[in-house]
């Protein structure tokens, strides 16, 4: 009886490491999230951001970057449950900086996540990232895929970004992060805008599927369009169709959750938006071997401390600005994620 006693917590000591990074293995998640203006309080000579700074109007103070930091490592450490994501594509953030900040938080920071960035033509300064526990997904390389509109080449907006590595069950994944056009001026009359972002994205796409048809590609970000406009279904032709799917296709893991039930992740004059999609082409759907998902994997992170409750009843992503108006919210966006499981 004493053997036993002093033996099986030994054994519990040598097994439970192994199970926990077994278990990580078997599954790999990924999160997309805008989070609101993640700016510095500096003024950056050259971008339009004097606005997040403690002397504007807005007194964007180094107290409330701190908070915002905090809060935002609190809904990404979250969302993983038991463990942190291993991919983290991020919508409006400032530079490389912020990003730092935002992984040296005392929530991330275990995850020991790397930082693919690449700044942007767009005016105010804000740009798309993505994070990678390096642990989880081997990095091999990036490009910035730049957006540009033939009826106004003065018009500047967010690069796309093309990052591609390794997963853990040792095969090459494709991520694709956007930031398309803003619907601010009215959504049909800035469509066109991001039309180009599709036409954009749409070739880059191409040009990987042309080298490599069984690739594994995952697209995601806040594409300021729902599933079912033209850009998303017509230009990048990715929908919720479930067979016959061919090579150029994908399966948005939004497109049925936005059209069956009243959710979204974006709150606007009393109605929810599907800005915020993670799409996937079909080598990662009911995979036979390698990570694979289902049709029903798409998922938004909604808690109760990141809603704000209006006094009519309405429930919103708590955001940490209207206007000049400090609210001290996290973001006025939800975040998406899905995961994976490795089917082996």
């Amino acid at each position: 009886m004493l053997i036993r006693r002093i033996f099986l917590p030994i054994l519990l000591m040598l097994v439970f490491p192994f199970l926990k990074v077994n278990s990580q293995n078997n599954s790999f998640s990924i999160m997309s999230y805008n989070v609101e203006n993640l700016f510095d309080t500096i003024d950056t000579p050259g971008y339009d951001d004097i606005e997040f700074t403690p002397a504007s109007k807005k007194q964007w103070t180094s107290e409330k970057y701190e908070k915002k930091l905090l809060d935002l490592s609190k809904v990404i450490s979250a969302v993983g449950r038991d463990k942190l994501p291993d991919i983290v594509g991020l919508i409006e953030v400032e530079n490389l900086m912020v990003l730092e900040n935002l992984i040296n938080t005392r929530a991330l920071k275990p995850g020991k996540y790397g930082i693919v960035h690449e700044e942007s033509p767009d005016a105010r300064g804000i740009d798309v990232a993505l994070i990678y526990r390096k642990d989880r997904f081997k990095y091999e390389g990036h490009v910035k895929i730049p957006v540009s509109f033939p009826f106004d080449s003065t018009e500047k907006t967010r690069d796309i970004l093309y990052v591609y590595g390794k997963a853990p069950d040792g095969l090459d994944i494709h991520f694709f992060v956007n930031h398309w056009s803003s619907r601010n001026g009215g959504e049909r009359e800035t469509e066109p805008k991001r039309m180009y972002c599709a036409v954009a994205l749409r070739r880059s796409v191409d040009l990987l599927l042309s080298r490599d048809s069984r690739a594994r590609i995952v697209i995601m970000g806040d594409f300021n369009d729902e599933p079912s406009n033209r850009s998303i279904m017509g230009v990048l032709q990715s929908t919720n169709k479930r067979k016959n799917i061919w090579v150029g296709e994908f399966y948005n893991l939004f497109y049925d959750k936005h059209n069956l039930t009243p959710e979204g992740t974006y709150f606007y004059r009393g109605n929810w938006n599907m800005l915020d999609q993670i799409m996937v082409s079909h080598t990662l759907l009911n995979a036979a071997n390698g990570y694979s998902l289902n049709y029903d994997s798409g998922l938004i992170f909604k808690a109760d401390w990141m809603l704000y409750k209006a006094k009519n009843g309405e429930i919103s992503p708590n955001r940490t600005y209207g206007g000049d108006n400090y609210y001290g919210g996290i973001s006025d966006h939800l975040p998406v994620y899905v995961e994976l499981q490795n089917v082996k």
